[in-house]
């Protein structure tokens, strides 16, 4: 149980540390132009693939089945991030 606690409060903070680079870079470039709510949906988007990604871990118990399900939610993350970045869907998903 302490080792799965510790695995949540990893997320958590691995979460907390990628978003800290953006607010990081908008301190020095003016490239880096993000408000609350890119934060926001950022930080729900990988929290919720981390938390995806542990319950596979706590419940399939066949390593390979676990890999393939991590690697549909990953992949999912990405597509999800490059529709939100750049539009490459065209979808009203992403903004524009």
């Amino acid at each position: 149980m302490v080792t799965q606690n510790k695995r949540l409060i990893g997320i958590v903070l691995g979460v907390a540390l990628l978003l800290f680079i953006p607010l990081i870079a908008m301190q020095f470039t003016s490239e880096v132009d993000w408000d609350l709510r890119d934060f926001v949906i950022m930080g729900i988007l990988l929290l919720s693939t981390g938390l995806a990604a542990e319950f596979v871990i706590r419940k399939v118990k066949s390593t390979e089945s676990r890999l393939v399900i991590i690697g549909i939610i990953l992949l999912a993350f990405f597509l999800i991030w490059a529709e939100l970045a750049v539009g490459i869907f065209g979808s009203p998903f992403a903004g524009s």
